[in-house]
């Protein structure tokens, strides 16, 4: 665990966490050497004993280090600090499009051009050294706060041309944004990261993903069978101009696309303009489901085994592939084997179907309990033949008497073998708290009174300058308002402050040296005084500082500061301040 203070390869020292992934921890640390704040990617521990992880970290850090643009997160540095594998990067302070659409909902038409513009003209620049992104998806996506957007994780990169590394079945990704051709296990080209954008921009302008699904493998089998929906039916305010790069974008048939990031970036320049505003809708040339005579449905029948069991919606997931051999003649005994293998699959789901029913005897239905006391309930379960956990779940209804049953689990009305134990979920009544302004209260307190009314309290820190005369601890604000009824499972979001310190200016003439060296002991910081002799300067006047004003005040770092002395070589008199004069190279 990187606590804060620590510094990585002696250079960059952690300021906080900013950011937990998959492969990576993030940081924000202060760079000691070029004196700016910049963003540490660290691999997680118990991944850098992995060689194949240890390897795409590292590609990770050459793709992205070859390309340089406004619009993708810049490199700085990459290494390893005993075991520990680190990527150092441009810090970016912003949010990605995820909470972007959390707290919007969806974005406007311009918006969503802009951003999507932006997006491809960065991608254009790694399109151009045939590098593909392969992870598209918002919370790759940085905005700022003057609308400038950031392509961030380049974690599964990977150089067209890398011939030695292309050699895999797996891919890598969220599966919300997956193309159909890697679904199938065809691998990536530059077309799959169009894919993923046209899907992003889908996303942006509704606010919803087109294909959803209960797991990884039925969304998967969406992105290689089911049409994509329009996106004007529900929003006819949008034009047919965006919906056809959508629609391009998005085509199963990889043929039907844009031929790259740039190609799509020429054509959301102009989707706005007046000249088409009455485009037709557009019609692709090749067929959708068909891509170099192959069908796709012949894809769909292979089987897609997701190495992560703890599947949840919008999380990275791997989705491995088994290589369909082509089969370019008729081969009687291939169909033997087929049939025989049918026939077994057929015969390995009737015992799987089968012997339970044999052994626990017909599958009844649950009956429906809702509002029944838990007494009544219980009594009706078992007379069917169920049996009912000791363990109830309780929770708030405006609707269900107190004490009375809300629900089941299993639920009222699935079939369930005779002998299924099942959960009753009680109401403890119409719980309500009604909620007040919590500002400028401290915020443990406030939390430990919502949460015995059973209300979810999310604490979140929002960055403040000093200043502003924020306290640590206190509320500044919530993101529900004053007088809202809120009841049990409800969540509410406070913020607090995350105190940020600048250095000042502290050769406007207003500074002694006795109120810099207090500046310094209070935020832990090392002064170090050289003296100058000057006839601009009155004696004892501050003339520099190593730390520009605005830079941020970092635990342990070190301030040198040069002051003017007399031309008879004295030095301004100052009980309390230990004179320090060192030839850093400063002077």
């Amino acid at each position: 665990m990187i606590m804060k203070g620590q510094k990585i390869n002696d250079r960059y020292q952690i300021i906080k966490s900013i950011g937990e992934g998959g492969m990576a921890n993030v940081y924000l640390a202060y760079d000691t050497i070029l004196d700016r704040d910049v963003a540490v990617k660290v691999l997680r521990g118990d991944l850098a004993d992995d060689e194949k992880f240890v390897r795409r970290f590292q590609r990770e850090a050459l793709s992205a280090s070859s390309l340089s643009h406004p619009n993708i997160v810049e490199v700085y540095d990459v290494g390893d600090d005993n075991g520990q594998y680190f990527i150092v990067m441009e810090y970016i302070d912003g949010k990605n499009l995820k909470d972007l659409l959390k707290k919007r909902g969806k974005l406007t038409v311009s918006e969503v051009v802009d951003i999507m513009s932006q997006i491809a003209d960065g991608l254009s620049v790694a399109h151009d050294s045939y590098i593909i992104h392969r992870d598209i998806k918002p919370q790759n996506i940085m905005i700022l706060e003057n609308g400038l957007v950031k392509i961030t994780d380049f974690g599964i990169a990977m150089a067209m041309n890398a011939t030695q590394l292309t050699q895999t079945n797996s891919v890598m990704g969220s599966v919300h944004y997956l193309p159909p051709e890697q679904a199938s296990g065809k691998g990536s080209t530059l077309k799959s990261d169009i894919y993923s954008m046209g899907i992003l921009m889908y996303e942006l302008l509704s606010g919803t993903l087109p294909y959803r699904g209960d797991n990884a493998v039925e969304i998967a089998l969406k992105h290689l069978k089911e049409p994509l929906p329009s996106i004007r039916e529900e929003f006819p305010d949008i034009p047919q101009s965006v919906e056809n790069i959508i629609l391009k974008a998005a085509a199963k048939n990889p043929k039907n696309r844009y031929s790259d990031a740039r190609e799509m970036y020429e054509d959301l320049v102009t989707c706005l303009d007046e000249s088409r505003q009455n485009e037709d809708k557009l019609e692709y040339k090749y067929p959708e489901l068909d891509t170099d005579g192959k069908k796709f449905t012949k894809q769909v029948e292979k089987a897609v085994d997701i190495e992560d069991d703890d599947y949840e919606d919008d999380e990275d997931v791997k989705v491995k592939q088994v290589d369909e051999e082509e089969v370019q003649k008729e081969n009687k005994l291939l169909i033997v084997l087929a049939a025989i293998f049918t026939g077994l699959v057929v015969l390995v789901a009737a015992v799987i179907l089968f012997i339970p029913s044999l052994i626990n005897g017909k599958d009844k239905i649950v009956p429906d309990v809702k509002n029944l006391t838990v007494t009544e309930a219980i009594k009706k379960l078992q007379d069917e033949g169920f049996e009912v956990s000791d363990t109830q779940k309780e929770e708030s209804s405006a609707d269900i008497k107190k004490d009375h049953v809300i629900k089941t689990n299993p639920a009222a009305g699935s079939k369930r073998a005779s002998g299924t134990t099942i959960t009753l979920t009680v109401s403890t009544g119409d719980s309500t708290i009604t909620i007040e302004d919590y500002s400028g209260k401290n915020y443990q307190e406030i939390k430990g009174m919502l949460e015995v009314y059973g209300i979810n309290v999310l604490i979140e820190r929002k960055e403040v300058k000093e200043e502003d005369n924020a306290k640590d601890g206190i509320i500044l604000s919530q993101d529900v308002e004053a007088g809202t009824k809120l009841r049990a499972n409800d969540s509410i979001t406070l913020y607090i402050p995350d105190i940020v310190v600048k250095y000042p200016d502290f050769t406007d003439g207003s500074y002694t040296l006795e109120q810099v060296q207090a500046f310094c002991d209070e935020h832990n910081v090392s002064l170090k005084i050289n003296y100058e002799t000057s006839s601009s300067y009155n004696p004892g006047t501050i003339i520099y500082q190593s730390r520009q004003k605005g830079y941020t005040v970092t635990e342990g770092t070190s301030l040198t500061i040069r002051v003017a002395k007399a031309n008879d070589g004295s030095t301004p008199a100052d009980e309390n301040i230990v004179q320090e004069c060192e030839t850093d190279g400063l002077c």
